[in-house]
């Protein structure tokens, strides 16, 4: 799986924006490594600068001293929609009759391509095939007729998908949430001015307070002087879609986000995986670094029950927590490796079992997913060759049986290991003792959501959002883009 992106966007009283944008992209570095980009403004010209590569790589020195301006918004991408090349890096920048425009976007549209094709049909040019630049377009013909708050609205009312945007329109800077909240958007306030981020950490990094969240279908204005912000409900739906990966492997530990402390959360679905599926074993041990939280959590409830769900004896410390697998922090992704065998020698390269750990001893490892599954055969194997008597796997969410159309590059169906494999089948395939999801309702119910409320597609098949050949879990439909009219183009 791959990072969604990250956006902020900041509103200073007097200060350069340029160097907390700066910062603060590099707090939401883990959400993309594609490219980074800032536009700012000062009031009388937009400035930017978008470079491919990781945020300390994209600037230098000079380059923030060229990014003048009180106003600024900042992103980085990984791509999920669009082409990887410096013409989808973002913030996507247009100046047009009035004013200019950067936009930053987490998230992808499902219906890019028919407002793409309407736009170019009355005139508009395209740069580049990813769906930023389509809203960025839509926006900017709307602010030809209609006020800020009016044209954001329009514009929300004609794309479908998933969005949190961070936009600067001259020197003002806002942020929108799609209307299901499926992308996280947090509001938060600075000794002189006002930020807004795909994440909590961010707005740490700058030694400000975090406010809130931005609600599902809200417009958030910030004031141009950094003493405030506006807010406006701009669409009110019946449920929300939140991106429960979220909270299970996306954002960093230390994010706040719908009001739930990321590494919390990830420690609750640690301990209803031991209640649900718990093995007693000599010792448990995460794959590092995405499964730490839920073995914490999981030997943390081991320590109280037993796998049977009575109470432990005192004189009973339940299942050992162990650092078993030493990361090397130095060796690239494994989903970036082009083909299967080097995936499977990065494997080797990126984790060092600790043999003292592992000779002689049952052992439980757990992390957050299993996608393709190369990875986990690779770590059955490489635990069992350092003496393990069992390994058994466990989970801290649901089986990934379908792909994701809403910003994370997960994988397509064929590759998916349990888009057409039982458990059973599984487990078999990568040689575990035994295999063990957390569960869907074990989901929501750590999150404190109804199910309705989750965006849960990637685990069940079944999406918040109208996606051509795929099923729904509501009553929704895309809009109907042949029927609207746009505003003259003049």
């Amino acid at each position: 799986m791959t990072e969604k992106c990250g956006v902020v966007g900041v509103s200073l009283d007097g200060r350069d924006a340029a160097r907390p944008l700066y910062y603060a992209l590099y707090a939401l570095q883990h959400r993309g490594q594609e490219s980074a980009g800032i536009v700012t403004h000062d009031g009388f010209q937009q400035h930017s600068h978008v470079e491919m590569g990781l945020v300390g790589d994209a600037f230098g020195e000079d380059d923030l001293e060229t990014l003048n301006g009180a106003a600024g918004i900042g992103h980085v991408r990984y791509p999920t929609a669009g082409s990887v090349d410096s013409s989808c890096a973002q913030p996507f920048s247009v100046s047009f009759k009035s004013g200019s425009l950067g936009l930053s976007h987490n998230g992808n549209l499902v219906n890019a391509d028919e407002i793409r094709e309407e736009l170019a049909a009355a005139g508009h040019a395209f740069t580049s095939d990813g769906d930023t630049e389509v809203i960025a377009h839509d926006l900017a013909r709307n602010l030809l007729e209609e006020d800020l708050v009016r044209a954001v609205k329009r514009t929300m009312g004609r794309i479908h998908g998933s969005y949190s945007l961070t936009i600067s329109h001259d020197d003002t800077v806002l942020g929108v949430r799609d209307p299901q909240g499926n992308r996280p958007l947090c509001i938060g306030e600075l000794e002189d001015g006002y930020i807004l981020a795909s994440e909590s950490a961010a707005i740490d990094t700058l030694d400000g307070e975090l406010i809130r969240d931005v609600r599902p279908g809200e417009l958030v204005v910030l004031q141009d002087d950094g003493q405030g912000f506006d807010t406006y409900q701009l669409v009110e739906q019946e449920h929300t879609a939140h991106c429960f990966f979220e909270h299970v492997y996306f954002a960093r530990p230390d994010s706040v986000i719908d009001d739930t402390l990321v590494y919390e959360a990830r420690r609750e679905l640690g301990r209803k995986l031991w209640e649900e599926s718990g093995v007693e074993t000599d010792v448990v041990m995460p794959v590092p670094d995405s499964g730490r939280a839920f073995a914490s959590g999981y030997a943390d409830a081991a320590s109280e029950t037993t796998a049977d769900g009575e109470p432990r004896a005192e004189s009973d410390d339940g299942v050992e927590f162990a650092e078993g697998l030493m990361k090397n922090r130095y060796v690239g992704r494994t989903f970036i490796m082009p083909t299967q065998d080097e995936r499977e020698r990065a494997v080797r390269l990126k984790l060092n079992p600790i043999k003292s750990t592992i000779e002689g001893k049952t052992v439980t490892v757990i992390d957050d997913s299993i996608v393709r599954g190369t990875t986990s055969t690779q770590l059955v194997q490489l635990l069992k060759d350092c003496g393990a008597e069992e390994v058994h796997v466990r989970i801290g969410a649901p089986a990934i049986v379908a792909p994701c159309y809403m910003g994370i590059d997960m994988a397509t169906r064929d590759e998916l290991i349990a888009a057409d494999k039982s458990v059973a089948e599984i487990r078999d395939e990568i040689s575990a003792d035994s295999l063990a999801y957390l569960s869907t309702d074990a989901v929501a119910e750590v999150l404190e959501k109804d199910r309705i409320d989750l965006c849960l597609g990637c685990v069940t098949g079944e999406y918040p959002y109208d996606i051509e050949g795929e099923e729904t879990d509501r009553d929704v439909s895309r809009p109907d883009i042949g029927e609207q009219q746009l505003p003259a183009d003049d």
